[in-house]
């Protein structure tokens, strides 16, 4: 689960939601109010959850909430120790080998269908985001408007895991 502060001001109940032990959540700290305070409540949780934690372009609220990072297009946040990087958000073949050399696990490449995070942006489509996780040499998972329905479309060989908001949001 992605948190986004438009879409979703209060991530609390759609992470109580998300499965027990089989889930995480990439907090975006930006245009949160008080980022700490919503962070650890976030940590909290998802420590009671057995969540994984992640923390978009901030090492240091990560470091604070005892999280991994959330990388930008596999871009290290100056600062940031190498091994604190866990996942990335990627929109094309060199941010996906960018975020592979930063060392991260797990790559989110989106947007694979069409999204209100980013009004106007085509989709991928599964064909084309496919392909791009086919040449990609690690774990790529989709993210932008990923619902019950269009989950569905995805390769199940591919595709390691999915990223939403939307879906999330009750």
């Amino acid at each position: 689960m992605f948190t986004d502060h438009h879409r979703l001001p209060d991530p609390l109940p759609a992470i109580a939601r998300l499965p027990r032990g089989l889930a995480g959540v990439v907090f975006r700290p930006e245009g949160v109010a008080d980022p700490r305070r919503m962070g650890r409540a976030v940590a909290r949780l998802c420590r009671a959850r057995r969540l994984v934690l992640v923390v978009a372009g901030n090492w240091r609220l990560a470091a604070d909430l005892g999280a991994k990072m959330h990388l930008r297009g596999g871009r290290a946040v100056p600062g940031m120790r190498r091994r604190m990087a866990l996942t990335s958000s990627a929109h094309g073949m060199a941010e996906l080998v960018r975020a592979r050399r930063a060392g991260v696990m797990l790559s989110f490449l989106s947007p694979v269908f069409a999204t209100q995070s980013h009004p106007g942006a085509m989709g991928l489509g599964p064909t084309r985001w496919a392909a791009m996780a086919r040449r990609s040499s690690g774990a790529v998972a989709a993210l932008g408007g990923i619902t019950g329905g269009s989950v569905r479309q995805m390769p199940r060989t591919r595709c390691k895991g999915v990223g939403a908001i939307g879906a999330l949001v009750a």
